[in-house]
C-alpha cells in the first residue's frame, strides 16, 4: 500500500486539553505509560457507574509510538469504567479496509463509535453512515470535513505547535541577544496539511521577532528519515543557532545526526512530547532543550467523553447539558523546569 494514508497519522504531540475540562484526576500506568483519568467523588454524578455504554473503537495498526499510544490509552481508559465495554475492530492496511471494518462495527450497533481514521477525508462517508444509523461518532485527531459525520471531534493544534515552538525559540534567542539568528526546521511529510499548519504557525511566531527559517529539510516522521534530513541540513548550515524538529520519534534520528556531526553550538526544540524526549530535556544532556506537546492522551479523553455521550450526560464543569461539538487540545511547551510535571503524559 501507499505510505501516505498510514503516515497521515504520524504526528507528534499535544496536551490533554479535554481532560482539563473534567473533574477527575490524571494518573499514569508506568508499565505502558498510558494516561487514564480515574474517577473520584468530586466528579459528582458523572463518576458513578451508570447505563452501560458499548463503545466501538477503530485506529490504524501502530507503526509509530504516537499511534500505538492512542490505542493503548483508549483501552486503558475504557478499563477504568465499570459501565463501559470497548469493542475494537482491526482497521486493516488502508482507508478502504478501515471503511469495511467500520461497516462491520455499525452492524453491531454500539452506542458510540470512537474512530482515528487513516484519512479524515476518505473516512468521512463512514462517519456519516454511522451517524445516520443513530450511532454518535467521536472523530479522533484526523478531522472529518463534514460536520454531520461526527458528534464530537477531538484534535490537536498543529498551528499551535508551530506557534509554541517559534515563540520559545524567539524568546531564547532574544534573551541571548542574537539579532540575526540562523534557524533550521525539520518538518515531517511536507505534503500533509498538518505539516503545513505547523510550519505556518512556526513562521508566524518567528516573524514577530523579526526572524525567519534559513534552511528547511522535510523528513517522514521516522528516525531514519530524520537522521538523513538533519545530516543534509547540518551540512548546508555550518553554523546554526536554533532548530525545530516537528516530531520526537523522528527526532531520535535527528539527534543521532547531530551527535555524529559533533555539533553543539545551537539548541533544539522537538514536537510531540515523547517520554524519551522529556527525559532528555529533564537531564539537560543534549542540544534538545524543549518540546511542544501533541499528546496521545487525547484518546483517553475521547473514551471518557464517548461514555458521557452514550449516557446522555454533559461535562460536569460546564453549564451546558451536552458534551461540546469540537475540542482542540492546547499545545504546551515542555522545558527542564516543568519536565517532571509533564513526564506522566509522555508516550
Amino acid at each position: 500500500m501507499s505510505n501516505l494514508p498510514r503516515r497521515r497519522l504520524l504526528f507528534g504531540g499535544a496536551a490533554l486539553g479535554a481532560g482539563a475540562l473534567m473533574t477527575a484526576c490524571t494518573s499514569n500506568n508506568t508499565s505502558d505509560n498510558t494516561q487514564v483519568k480515574n474517577q473520584d467523588a468530586s466528579a459528582g454524578a458523572n463518576a458513578a457507574p451508570g447505563t452501560k455504554v458499548v463503545i466501538g473503537f477503530s485506529a490504524p495498526a501502530a507503526d509509530h509510538g504516537w499511534v500505538a499510544a492512542i490505542t493503548n490509552n483508549a483501552k486503558a481508559q475504557a478499563g477504568a469504567f465499570s459501565d463501559v465495554e470497548l469493542r475494537t475492530v482491526e482497521a486493516g492496511v488502508d482507508a478502504a479496509a478501515q471503511r469495511a471494518a467500520i461497516a462491520t462495527l455499525i452492524a453491531q450497533k454500539p452506542n458510540v463509535i470512537v474512530m482515528l481514521p487513516y484519512d479524515g477525508k476518505e473516512l468521512n462517508a463512514a462517519g456519516q453512515e454511522a451517524m445516520r444509523a443513530g450511532i454518535p461518532v467521536v472523530n479522533l485527531d484526523r478531522a472529518f470535513p463534514s460536520a454531520n459525520a461526527y458528534r464530537l471531534q477531538i484534535k490537536g493544534d498543529n498551528y499551535g505547535m508551530g506557534l509554541a515552538a517559534g515563540t520559545y525559540i524567539g524568546e531564547q534567542l532574544k534573551a541571548k541577544g542574537v539579532s540575526n539568528p540562523i534557524i533550521g526546521e525539520i518538518p515531517g511529510i511536507d505534503s500533509l496539511e498538518l505539516t503545513q499548519e505547523r510550519t505556518l504557525g512556526f513562521n508566524t511566531a518567528l516573524a514577530a521577532y523579526g526572524f525567519k527559517v534559513a534552511n528547511r529539510r522535510p523528513a517522514e516522521f521516522t528516525a531514519d528519515s530524520g537522521q538523513k534530513a538533519a545530516t543534509d541540513l547540518l551540512q548546508a548550515l555550518p553554523k546554526l543557532d536554533a532548530l525545530w524538529n516537528h516530531d520526537d520519534d523522528q527526532g531520535i534520528g535527528v539527534l543521532a545526526a547531530i551527535n555524529q556531526a559533533n555539533r553543539k553550538e545551537f539548541f533544539m526544540v522537538g514536537g510531540a512530547g515523547s517520554k524519551t524526549a522529556i527525559d532528555a530535556i529533564a537531564a539537560d544532556s543534549s542540544v534538545l532543550k524543549a518540546t511542544v506537546t501533541y499528546s496521545p492522551s487525547m484518546a483517553s479523553s475521547a473514551i471518557s467523553l464517548a461514555r458521557l455521550i452514550g449516557q446522555g450526560k454533559g461535562m460536569s464543569d460546564l453549564v451546558e447539558l451536552q458534551v461540546p461539538k469540537e475540542i482542540t487540545l492546547a499545545s504546551e511547551t515542555i522545558t527542564k523546569e516543568n519536565a517532571a510535571k509533564y513526564g506522566k503524559l509522555g508516550f
